[in-house]
C-alpha cells in the first residue's frame, strides 16, 4: 500500500470522540473509516457543555463550530457565589476571550455538539457506521494489523481487519483492560467519591421568577459554591434553557454498589444535599419534576502505562477521564481525534510502502503530544474541585480572599476554570498546529530508540 489515506481505520464508540475521530480522518481524506457502536441510534442527550476557544478552534476546520455557534451562548462573565447566601465572591470579566484566543467562550448543548459531528460524519461518503454492534475482543493488536471481534445485536459475531483501531470507547473502555493486560499492567476504575445532578430548567420554568429571568438572560456563567459541594449553572440553546450541572459527595451510588454510572434519583435527596443554599437555588431546584432526577456517578482511573499498543490506540476518557471542573473533557477528546488523525497522515511512504512499525511509531507520537497535557488538565480539574469544596477554616478564607482579588483584571482566581492565567494555557493551545510542527522531531527521536535496542 503506497498511499496512507487507503489505511483501514476502525473506531470503536460513537461518543464525542468517535465521532470526531471518524470526522478527523475524513477530513484528512482517508477513504475507509467504520465506526462500531453499541447502541442502535445515536439519541443524543445530556445537559450543557462548555465550548471553549481550544474546542472551537479544531470544530471550525472541520466545518462544524458555525451552526454550533449560532445558538450557543457567549460567556462574557464568570460569578463565584457562596452557596448559602448567594453573596459573590469574586465577578471575573471575560469579554475579550475572542480577542484573546481567536474564537469566545462559548456555552451550549451536549446534543447541538454531538448532533453537529455527526451530520459532519453523515456528509462524508468515507465513513460507514455499524450500530448496534459492540466490541467482543481484541486478538492482535498487531503492529502489521489488528484484529478484533465484534458482536451485532441480532446476528452472530464475526471478526474484522483493520489496520489502525482507535478505542473511543469511554471510561469503561474493554480496548484499554485489554492493551494494559497484554503489557503487563493495569489501572482500574476507581471512585472519585463525587456524583453529581444534571438539570435543565426551561423559560417557561422559570420566567414568572424575576430573578431566574434575569439569569437565564445573561452571559454569565455561575457557580455556588459550599463545603463539599457546587453547583455550575448558565443559559444555552439561544437561552431557552438554564442548565445546572452539580457535584456533592456520592452517597446513593456509594450505599448501593454497582457496576451502573447513573442512577434514577431523589428529588427529596437532593434537596436535602443542597438544604442549606440560598433561596434561589432551593427555587430551581424545586422547579425539577418529581422523578425526572438523574445522578450520575463520577469516576476515574489513574495515569496509564501507555495508551498505545502496535495498531491500537485509546482516544478520550478511554485514557484520560476528568473530573468535569475545568469544562475540558469532550474537548480533549475531541482533539485527541485531531491530532491522531494528523500523525497517522504524516505516516512517511517508504519505497512505496508503508511500514506497519512507523505506523504503530505515528500512534505513539499521537500519544506524547497528548498524555502530558491531558493528564496535567485532569489534575487541574480535581485540584480545582477541591479548592471549590473546602469548609470552614484558615484554608477557606485564603480562598475567599483570593477570590476577592480576582475582581481585578487579570488576577488568577482559586476557580481554575475562570482563571486568566489558565484560560491562556488551555485556550491558546493549538493541538493539530503543535502536532505539524512537532511529529518530524518526535517520529524520528521514536525511530532512534528503535535503532538503540529500545522499543518505542
Amino acid at each position: 500500500m503506497a498511499d496512507v489515506k487507503e489505511l483501514r481505520v476502525s473506531v470503536i464508540g460513537a461518543g464525542m470522540g468517535g465521532l470526531a475521530c471518524a470526522l478527523a480522518f475524513a477530513k484528512k481524506g482517508f477513504k475507509r473509516i467504520d465506526v462500531y457502536e453499541t447502541a442502535s441510534n445515536l439519541g443524543f442527550v445530556g445537559a450543557g457543555i462548555q465550548l471553549a476557544p481550544n474546542l472551537a478552534r479544531v470544530l471550525d476546520r472541520w466545518g462544524c463550530w458555525a451552526k454550533i455557534h449560532a445558538e450557543a451562548t457567549t460567556v462574557t462573565s464568570s460569578s463565584i457565589r457562596e452557596g448559602s447566601t448567594n453573596k459573590e465572591l469574586s465577578l471575573v470579566q471575560m469579554p475579550d476571550v475572542a480577542e484573546l484566543y481567536g474564537y469566545p467562550h462559548c456555552v451550549g448543548h451536549r446534543a447541538s455538539l454531538a448532533g453537529s459531528l455527526f451530520e459532519g460524519c453523515q456528509k462524508e461518503s468515507a465513513i460507514t457506521f455499524h450500530f448496534s454492534t459492540a466490541l467482543e475482543s481484541i486478538k492482535s493488536f498487531g503492529p502489521d494489523k489488528a484484529f478484533f471481534t465484534v458482536k451485532p445485536r441480532d446476528r452472530e459475531a464475526y471478526d474484522v481487519e483493520t489496520d489502525i483501531l482507535l478505542a473511543a470507547d469511554g471510561i469503561k473502555s474493554p480496548t484499554r483492560t485489554a492493551l494494559l493486560k497484554v503489557i503487563n499492567s493495569s489501572a482500574e476504575v476507581e471512585d472519585t467519591g463525587q456524583a453529581a445532578y444534571r438539570i435543565m430548567l426551561s423559560r417557561a420554568d422559570m420566567e414568572k421568577d424575576p430573578e431566574m429571568l434575569e439569569l437565564l438572560d445573561s452571559d454569565c456563567a455561575l457557580r455556588w459554591i459550599g463545603e463539599k459541594r457546587h453547583i455550575v449553572a448558565y443559559p444555552i440553546s439561544n437561552k431557552t434553557i438554564y442548565n445546572l450541572s452539580t457535584c456533592q459527595p456520592d452517597t446513593n451510588f456509594a450505599a448501593a454498589p454497582s457496576v451502573t454510572y447513573t442512577t434514577r434519583g431523589d428529588k427529596s435527596a437532593m434537596l436535602k444535599v443542597y438544604g442549606d443554599f440560598c433561596p434561589l437555588v432551593l427555587r430551581m431546584l424545586n422547579l425539577v419534576p418529581e422523578g425526572e432526577v438523574c445522578e450520575w456517578r463520577l469516576r476515574s482511573h489513574k495515569p496509564l502505562e501507555s495508551w498505545t499498543l502496535g495498531a491500537v490506540t485509546l482516544v478520550g476518557d478511554a485514557c484520560h477521564p476528568t473530573l468535569p471542573h475545568l469544562g475540558q473533557g469532550a474537548t480533549m477528546a475531541i482533539e485527541d481525534a485531531a491530532v491522531v488523525a494528523e500523525c497517522v497522515n504524516a505516516v512517511p511512504v517508504t519505497d512505496g510502502k508503508i511500514d506497519k512499525t512507523a505506523l504503530s511509531r505515528a500512534l505513539k507520537v499521537y500519544e506524547l503530544l497528548r498524555k502530558e497535557r491531558t493528564y496535567t488538565l485532569v489534575d487541574l480539574a480535581a485540584f480545582s474541585g477541591r479548592t471549590l469544596h473546602l469548609g470552614e477554616g484558615k484554608a477557606k478564607d485564603e480562598r475567599d480572599r483570593q477570590f476577592a482579588e480576582g475582581r481585578k483584571k487579570g488576577n488568577s482566581v482559586p476557580d481554575k476554570w475562570a482563571s486568566p492565567d489558565v484560560q491562556k494555557m488551555i485556550y491558546s493551545h493549538d493541538c493539530v498546529l503543535e502536532a505539524q510542527e512537532k511529529f518530524e522531531e518526535l517520529f524520528a527521536d521514536l525511530a532512534a530508540e528503535k535503532t538503540n535496542g529500545v522499543a518505542p
